[in-house]
């Protein structure tokens, strides 16, 4: 019974659509557990959470209930890139090659940064026959990607790297940081800003975690016989929903899709994000490389998921209300419905996490609606 539903956490009273909206979703049994939390003008607006941290509905769901945010992760990993560009460790027009020697292999000498951020690099899934615990051996996977040759040539597209994205722009990190990118994200950005966001999560956290539920219709390839580097993406290996099930997926460094956070570490990032790289006095980045990391590299039909993407330099550039009306808005959503992006025009940040996945590719409803909401209180 939507009775028995308790709603908590706050919200301004100028915003209250917008709780009516994430109200809505577990009326319509949309959502088993969710939190939502937005900002504007760094002002913290909407701050809720409801429902349960579990299929069978016994465990509430808290406001610090961690949970597997799949490729919202890529916006995080996306930040951190921009972090080394911002000190001058790195430009979006280097080649990969010239921080990691070894990935000039099978032609790839000339892939530059802001290429293989924006999924043109045609590294898209492994050739060779591959298992999920093969992800959580960092070195491995690295050295398969460096010495494969691309399933397309540059300047044929992009193709969304669902997995690979996290071990190719993770290893420049490692390259020239030298932490690894679990690392490097918790003591740049996820501490400086009391974020609550880990990729490779603690052991002593596990007790917070709430396990993802899959789709009532998961996603599934489409065509009687897709082609090679969309079954390498899709289905070598299948990407599974019960992934986060196992301590090693969820301990791993996977910095494209096992990213663990709560709806406010989310939007607190992209607080910072929207606010010109500083909130609260803590600066992470500067304005003008935001604007670098957020300039359109590719605009396209993409290979793998066969509609329109804008890609900055591993940023989901809107497109299409994703993110709400405005063209400014950036960030990245994951598999099943989990989302995090920043709106500079209108100082607007959003982080949105919950158990229930849902099988739209693009635009799930939820996001949708509270988007609605948000902008037409603003």
């Amino acid at each position: 019974m939507i009775d028995a539903l308790e709603v908590q956490g706050s919200v301004a009273p100028e915003f209250a659509a917008v709780k009516d909206a994430f109200v809505q979703n577990f009326k319509d049994g949309l959502e088993v557990g969710a939190s939502l939390n937005i900002t504007v003008e760094g002002e913290q607006v909407v701050d809720l959470w409801a429902g349960h941290a579990d299929a069978e509905k016994t465990k509430p769901w808290n406001r610090d209930t961690l949970v597997n945010v799949w490729s919202t992760t890529k916006g995080i990993t996306s930040i951190a890139v921009a972090i080394l560009v911002d000190r001058g460790l790195l430009r979006y027009r280097d080649t990969v090659a010239q921080h990691w020697p070894d990935f000039a292999q099978g032609g790839k000498s000339d892939v530059t940064v802001g290429q293989l951020l924006s999924h043109q690099a045609g590294l898209c899934g492994m050739r060779q026959p591959t298992v999920v615990e093969d992800f959580y051996d960092w070195d491995k996977t690295c050295r398969r990607l460096a010495a494969m040759e691309p399933f397309w040539k540059l300047g044929e597209g992009s193709g969304y790297h669902a997995i690979t994205f996290g071990f190719l722009a993770g290893e420049l990190i490692r390259r020239i940081d030298g932490r690894t990118p679990g690392t490097f994200i918790k003591e740049e950005i996820a501490e400086p800003l009391g974020a609550d966001f880990h990729v490779g999560l603690p052991e002593n956290l596990e007790n917070r975690v709430s396990l993802v539920i899959k789709a009532p219709t998961p996603p599934q390839l489409t065509g009687e016989q897709p082609p090679d580097y969309v079954i390498a993406t899709m289905a070598n290996p299948p990407i599974d929903s019960e992934f986060p099930h196992d301590r090693g997926w969820r301990a791993a460094g996977i910095p494209s899709a096992n990213g663990h956070g709560t709806a406010h570490a989310l939007s607190r990032i992209y607080a910072a994000m929207a606010n010109g790289g500083s909130i609260d006095g803590v600066k992470i980045i500067s304005k003008d490389t935001i604007k670098r990391a957020t300039t359109e590299q590719c605009n396209g039909t993409d290979r793998i998921l066969g509609m329109p993407s804008r890609w900055g330099a591993g940023f989901a550039l809107n497109n299409g209300g994703l993110y709400g009306p405005n063209d400014s808005a950036f960030g990245h959503s994951g598999m099943g419905g989990s989302m995090g992006y920043a709106d500079p025009s209108k100082r607007v940040s959003v982080g949105y996490t919950m158990n229930q996945m849902q099988a739209e590719i693009r635009g799930d409803s939820r996001t949708l609606a509270i988007n609605k909401a948000l902008y037409e209180c603003l």
